[in-house]
């Protein structure tokens, strides 16, 4: 397909104008600019009055790497020594509940309502994924910085470890009950997790020493995408976890770079414009009509995944001894489900096709 640069250029200036009004309407009401850009998405897609042309539609894929790798390092960089020993035990705690409770609650609802077992633990994995770059675009829009938003950046940050291991455990449990073994995704995942770290360890540490040294302890725009993409690529390259590696690079930098006074102060300045395209083509993509098909089952999945939350997040917190004023609020927040989810669907669909 040929790229119209006329249509292209238009059909950005569009986009980033809807940016632009949804960032004003969620600074002066509650509503958050990521259900705003998301309802403009669905409205501007094919399943609304289809606006937004194929070619741009395309990089859908290409953004959402760039935007979920800024959020990532973003959410390494809340991994501070200070935040650990302050909110280390609730940031453990609270993350590894809310995915016991999640696929707990999720799987044996779902399977006492009727569903296949083998498919309702798929759910109940699937149920654990949570939304980093909604979760951090909201705590930055609120502009709130105290225990709870630190505390909550870092349970974002690490829970999608513990998911990746428990969707693929649950992977290997259902291909057993069918009467095969797959533990080679098992020691994929492994892998995957093992080398995304070393992979951002590898790329974190010279970047801690190297970066802002150029402009008086803060690392320069270019530096910041610079650092971005490398990541991004290599993780892709490598068919490794660009979250992970993210994370870890941040968690290196602001850990060992003494010479940083902001060290993702950059990356913060130029994030919002791929965020507006990001869930604004997020919300395209939706198939509103694909809902009609999931029916009482993904009401339920809806319905038990809430309640798995909310529940896992208050247990977490109250084992973790988070201030009791807190512990309702965890659950609530890491509600938000959106790509993560989407790639552990389609790994799934790919193992179990005839689900």
């Amino acid at each position: 397909m040929t790229l119209d640069p006329a249509q292209t250029l238009l059909t950005l200036a569009g986009l980033f104008a809807v940016g632009l009004a949804a960032d004003q309407i969620g600074h002066r009401t509650p509503l958050p600019r990521v259900t705003l850009l998301l309802i403009c998405g669905i409205l501007a897609g094919a399943s609304g009055f289809d606006l937004i042309p194929l070619d741009v539609s395309d990089w859908y894929e290409l953004l959402s790497i760039v935007a979920l790798t800024m959020v990532a390092f973003l959410l390494g960089g809340s991994l501070t020594r200070k935040n650990l020993q302050s909110h280390g035990p609730a940031i453990l705690l609270i993350s590894v509940s809310v995915v016991v409770f999640t696929i707990l609650i999720v799987g044996a609802g779902l399977a006492l309502l009727g569903l296949d077992l083998g498919l309702a633990l798929l759910l109940g994995a699937i149920a654990t994924a949570t939304a980093p770059a909604a979760t951090q675009d909201v705590i930055r829009q609120s502009g709130v910085k105290n225990d709870f938003t630190d505390a909550l950046q870092g349970i974002v940050a690490i829970d999608d470890v513990w998911e990746l291991f428990a969707f693929s455990v649950i992977l290997v449990m259902v291909h057993q009950m069918n009467g095969s073994v797959e533990a080679s995704i098992l020691s994929g995942s492994i892998r995957e997790f093992g080398g995304s770290v070393l992979l951002g360890i590898l790329i974190g540490v010279p970047a801690a020493v190297l970066t802002g040294r150029l402009s008086g302890g803060e690392p320069l725009q270019i530096e910041a995408l610079a650092l971005t993409f490398l990541t991004a690529g290599l993780a892709i390259m490598f068919e490794l976890s660009y979250l992970i590696s993210g994370m870890t690079v941040g968690a290196i930098i602001v850990n060992r770079a003494r010479h940083h006074t902001k060290a993702f102060h950059e990356i913060e300045h130029i994030q919002w414009p791929f965020m507006i395209l990001f869930f604004i083509l997020a919300g395209a993509s939706l198939d509103t009509h694909a809902l009609l098909k999931v029916g009482f089952f993904g009401l339920a999945y809806v319905v038990l995944r809430v309640l798995s939350r909310l529940l896992g997040g208050w247990i977490g917190a109250a084992l973790g001894k988070a201030p009791s004023r807190q512990r309702p609020w965890f659950g609530l927040a890491l509600m938000p489900q959106a790509g993560v989810a989407i790639g552990m669907a389609l790994v799934a669909a790919k193992q179990f096709p005839n689900w």
